[in-house]
């Protein structure tokens, strides 16, 4: 079994913070066998990650749209913020790249209503069913029942905007993952929803505090 984590945050996210060398460490160490890098509309990190460590590095990119966050995996360049759900799966797709639904239903973290979801609902390859940050406003229940009756592979991730977040939310697959071949493995996957230790939850205030400091420093 392999074990693959779809939604993480570098400190190239605005309150992302693990590292290139952290990044290196939870593949190398065994945490995770494939990770994906999902920083808030930016590709940079993921793609230089990609380069030097390979396919163990899945290139994504959380991304704002009108209507809350989309993720797209498997990219090629980045994809701009701010347009309609539909308009930034469009690109997604003409990219090749997975359409991978973070966090849906919430509020607080500019998930996607419900009724935006039924709109696009046929162009969604993968939802997060767990997210490993949804401590707050947990809609993992409502998510499952949803990838049900739409016939939706159901992932857990972390979410995780630094490193001691890895590694504990995350989903196990029968084979090697590639691009062609990740919703299917989803499919038959199993979503492993341990949760990282509450102090976690702090990391993306935390890294913007930290970050706007050192801007002024």
């Amino acid at each position: 079994m392999y074990k693959i984590d779809l939604h993480t945050h570098s400190t190239n996210s605005h309150d992302g913070g693990i590292s290139y060398a952290q990044y290196k460490k939870a593949l190398d160490n065994g945490h995770l066998d494939y990770i994906a890098v999902t920083d808030h509309n930016n590709v940079d990190m993921a793609l230089s990650l990609q380069q030097d460590l390979g396919d163990r590095i899945i290139v994504g990119e959380e991304i704002m749209t009108t209507e809350g966050e989309i993720i797209g995996l498997f990219l090629e360049a980045k994809i701009p913020q701010g347009m309609s759900p539909i308009d930034t799966i469009h690109l997604i797709k003409s990219q090749n790249g997975i359409v991978y639904i973070p966090h849906p239903f919430e509020t607080i973290r500019k998930g996607l209503h419900p009724a935006i979801l039924e709109e696009i609902a046929d162009k969604i390859d993968i939802i997060e069913v767990c997210n490993g940050r949804a401590f707050a406003q947990n809609r993992s229940e409502q998510t499952v029942v949803w990838a049900r009756m739409n016939n939706k592979p159901g992932a857990a991730s972390s979410d995780a905007h630094g490193y001691k977040g890895l590694g504990k939310t995350y989903t196990t697959v029968p084979s090697l993952v590639s691009r062609e071949n990740l919703v299917e493995q989803v499919a038959h996957g199993t979503p492993i929803t341990g949760r990282p230790a509450i102090r976690t939850l702090l990391y993306p205030k935390y890294n913007r505090i930290r970050k706007k400091i050192s801007r002024h420093v």
